[in-house]
């Protein structure tokens, strides 16, 4: 019989279900997490799991906090065991399950409750996953989108916001009156400068309805960037089952990831931070390096695998990376196009890395799928592969390829695969990208039209001649023999 997991039955869990030794009655809460996703509790809430179990920083335990509908619902399922989780490691060589308690508590999905959880001056750090797409980027300009109509509320509504930045806002106003220090605003989504960017937003909310506040914003709270690194796949009937057969444990939200990861911080900390360089992350002066490694060439590497292999029908990234095309088609992406963009780092080989990601999304137990890697590619384009292309533009580098994905692409956002099945919409901006890429079917500009995604890239020369005849290339030849001809170049 398997074990429903809580506190009370955790010492009826299998031996071979590692559990908290440390006491979490114990436990005080520093950091307000908001996002309490599956990659948060494998990655930020594994690590402090781990530094508690080592007897450390008992006192940064983790709060959970939201603002979406789907946060309510993880809240539901977190409250019944307790807001324990259990992480599977989906090693080749063996599987593994640990228990972990590193977060005491998710408050109710409610502005008001939000804010004042992050007023206590018991909380020195506000972390979030919030999605790439999250943070109120204007496209086109790459700078803080002012018209958006959540930006719009908070700043016409400073005590009554809807977005989480309308909320730090909030709780920031709230203890610099009361004569408290900031909290520490640490971002921990796949964004080049991610610190950066937040700021960029939260200051931008504050401009808008209390220029004085943004002042002090900007001088008074820090927003380290860091580099955040674990493939989690969605969890499914696949793994809840996986967790209950192997395991015996039934956990209404548990975990599954890669047996790797990392973790890369800018040591910029005012308020104090757990010691988590004593459990593998990695605290440095400068994270962009590492940063623009990751992204370009693990987050890169996925667009470039998944809209082929969604035309090819693959479902599972390991099936993909087990057929050979594939797998030639992003060795020689990274190799010819991606790596070159990124400036060395000391004692750091690309080309292991490299090797490392491959052998990472071949790993047939994590069960990541086609479908995950395509999401929001409207969102994960612009940060994943326009930005490479526009460097290589910019050294008069090889696009070819960055030009055949961004192609693949195109003909994906058309809905239908190379077998005529139909791909689900999996994209806020399905229906206008399903209509550039039709549109494109007889002029491969339109495509690039988007100033919402292109910006003033979609006008380049260079890369509208590569684009056209790689898109043409893949309309008349299919997915295979368009890989096929810029393996053979």
């Amino acid at each position: 019989m398997a074990v429903t997991l809580s506190l009370s039955s955790l010492a009826d869990l299998d031996a071979a279900v590692s559990r908290p030794a440390y006491d979490r009655g114990a436990l005080r809460p520093g950091i307000l997490h908001v996002g309490v996703g599956n990659f948060h509790r494998a990655h930020m809430g594994w690590y402090l799991d781990q530094l508690f179990e080592a007897g450390q920083c008992h006192d940064w335990a983790l709060i959970g906090a939201g603002v979406r509908p789907g946060d309510a619902a993880m809240r539901d399922r977190l409250a019944k065991q307790d807001w324990l989780t259990t992480v599977v490691e989906l090693d080749p060589k063996g599987l593994s399950a640990r228990v972990t308690g590193a977060m005491v508590d998710f408050i109710d999905i409610d502005p008001a409750r939000t804010i004042a959880a992050m007023a206590d001056p018991a909380i020195r750090i506000v972390s979030l996953t919030i999605t790439e797409g999250g943070y109120y980027v204007d496209a086109k300009t790459d700078g803080f989108d002012a018209a958006h109509p959540d930006m719009a509320h908070d700043a016409a509504h400073p005590d009554d916001p809807r977005s989480v930045f309308g909320m730090i806002l909030a709780a920031l106003r709230r203890r610099r009156d009361a004569g408290l220090g900031p909290f520490t605003v640490m971002s921990c989504d796949n964004l080049p400068e991610n610190g950066h960017v937040c700021a960029r937003t939260v200051t931008g909310l504050a401009q808008l309805s209390d220029p004085a506040l943004a002042e002090w914003v900007r001088e008074n709270v820090a927003f380290p960037n860091s580099m955040v690194d674990c493939i989690t796949p969605a969890t499914s009937d696949r793994e809840r089952d996986l967790l209950r057969d192997r395991f015996g444990v039934t956990d209404a939200a548990p975990v599954v990831c890669e047996p790797f990861r990392q973790w890369v911080l800018e040591d910029n900390f005012p308020q104090g931070r757990p010691a988590l360089e004593q459990v593998g992350a990695e605290f440095v002066a400068d994270v962009s390096r590492h940063e623009l490694m990751k992204l370009r060439i693990l987050n890169g590497g996925h667009a470039a695998i998944a809209y082929p292999s969604a035309l090819l029908g693959h479902h599972f990234v390991h099936d993909a990376m087990a057929d050979p095309q594939i797998e030639a088609w992003l060795r020689a992406l990274e190799t010819r196009e991606i790596l070159p963009t990124l400036a060395p780092i000391p004692g750091v080989s690309y080309a292991d890395y490299l090797e490392l990601i491959v052998s990472r999304f071949a790993n047939p137990e994590i069960g990541d799928t086609i479908p995950r890697l395509c999401l929001d590619g409207s969102n994960r384009q612009p940060k994943f592969i326009l930005p490479t292309l526009a460097d290589a533009l910019r050294d008069d580098a090889a696009i070819d390829g960055l030009a055949q994905e961004v192609a693949f692409w195109c003909r994906y956002c058309e809905r239908v695969d190379e077998a005529g099945n139909q791909i689900a919409p999996n994209d806020d901006n399905s229906d206008a990208l399903r209509n550039y890429a039709l549109a494109a079917r007889q002029d491969p500009l339109a495509f690039l039209s988007n100033r919402t995604v292109f910006g003033s890239l979609g006008d380049n020369p260079r890369f509208q001649a590569a684009f056209a005849t790689k898109l043409k290339l893949l309309h008349d030849v299919g997915t295979r023999k368009a890989i096929e001809v810029y393996l053979a170049a």
